[in-house]
């Protein structure tokens, strides 16, 4: 597996991580903690070292997985965790980044996981009613202190960035980003990372599986998957979506790949510095995935991919409205 360095951080992560949520949380396909352990036991073996947790998946439980499955090989791995929900009798409510709270997740955390320092410590939403400063501030205590690495932020705006990183430099950001959610090249993010060498880590890159061709017009998804509950996956707006899909099969096709693998592969053809974490349930697609960083997407490639999609109009938002509202602050 190739290894990417996350702006000028420092921190060395596989070109692909694997992002550890639908493990056991939001998707229709949740694992037994034995069989979650054996995943990511598995991801280490072909190579990754990059993975991605929140207190909030689960809550809770996806941490005491991660942590349970990567003891073995503590110091082979980048483990990366969240702050920034309010939990209430195991359910998840509105934001709190104040910095008690932060240090109070951050010491869970690290006793769910099992570990003594977290690598990567993101705050997974911007709190409006917290000032990003101190919200820096107490991730740079936690970092003084050993019990954190490194700081990153979750779907913040351009100004939130500069603001934190002013405090704490930044080391990762991590926001949606593929081939039909391309909004960090537009809103500035794309641009703050190059500028001031933050690593960006894109989740959900393959579109919460529909780029792969496995989600299709009579796909019916389970009232307890959260994508039954997105615009882009309402029937009409997908239907108008697969056109999307279609193009990703022929480019799959020219290349002797699979349309996952070219959405992995179009990423990590964009910046040297983005490392993506899909996530999956399924030994066979971790590694069609992790095959991704096999296809060679050359200049000419990205320019007719994004050529192509450039023409093809994304139908529904990413989030419903009150999601979407929580993203870009």
């Amino acid at each position: 597996m190739q290894k990417r360095v996350l702006g000028n951080s420092g921190l060395e992560v596989s070109a692909l991580g694997l992002g550890c949520m639908g493990i056991s949380h939001a998707y229709n396909s949740a694992l037994s903690t034995e069989d979650g352990v054996a995943l990511i036991r598995q991801a280490v073996e072909r190579g990754v070292t990059f993975f991605d947790t929140a207190e909030v998946y689960g809550p809770f439980i996806n941490e005491e997985i991660v942590g349970a499955a990567l003891k073995p090989v503590r110091d082979q791995v980048v483990i990366a965790t969240k702050f920034g929900f309010k939990i209430q009798d195991g359910v998840p409510g509105g934001l709190d980044s104040r910095p008690e709270h932060i240090r109070a997740v951050a010491e869970a955390s690290l006793k769910r996981l099992g570990i003594e320092t977290i690598d990567l410590l993101y705050q997974h939403r911007v709190d409006p009613d917290v000032p990003i400063e101190e919200v820096a501030g107490a991730v740079k205590d936690l970092i003084a202190e050993g019990k954190v690495k490194h700081f990153g932020l979750s779907e913040p705006g351009v100004g939130t960035v500069r603001r934190a990183h002013a405090v704490q430099p930044v080391a990762a950001i991590q926001n949606e980003y593929s081939l039909w959610e391309r909004a960090v090249e537009d809103n500035g993010i794309l641009a703050v990372c190059e500028e001031l060498g933050i690593g960006l880590v894109p989740y959900s890159p393959l579109g919460r599986g529909f780029l792969t061709g496995a989600i299709g017009r009579d796909t019916e998804l389970a009232k307890n998957d959260f994508r039954a509950n997105l615009p882009r996956f309402a029937p009409d707006a997908l239907d108008r979506n697969l056109a999307l899909v279609d193009l990703i099969k022929t480019v799959a096709a020219d290349k002797g790949a699979t349309p996952a693998q070219i959405a992995l592969a179009w990423l990590l053809a964009k910046r040297p510095w983005i490392a993506p974490i899909p996530g999956t349930t399924k030994l066979a697609r971790l590694e069609e995935n992790l095959g991704a960083a096999d296809v060679a997407l050359g200049a000419g490639d990205l320019e007719k991919i994004d050529t192509a999609v450039a023409a093809i109009p994304i139908e529904g938002d990413r989030y419903r409205p009150e999601m979407m509202q929580v993203v870009g602050r």
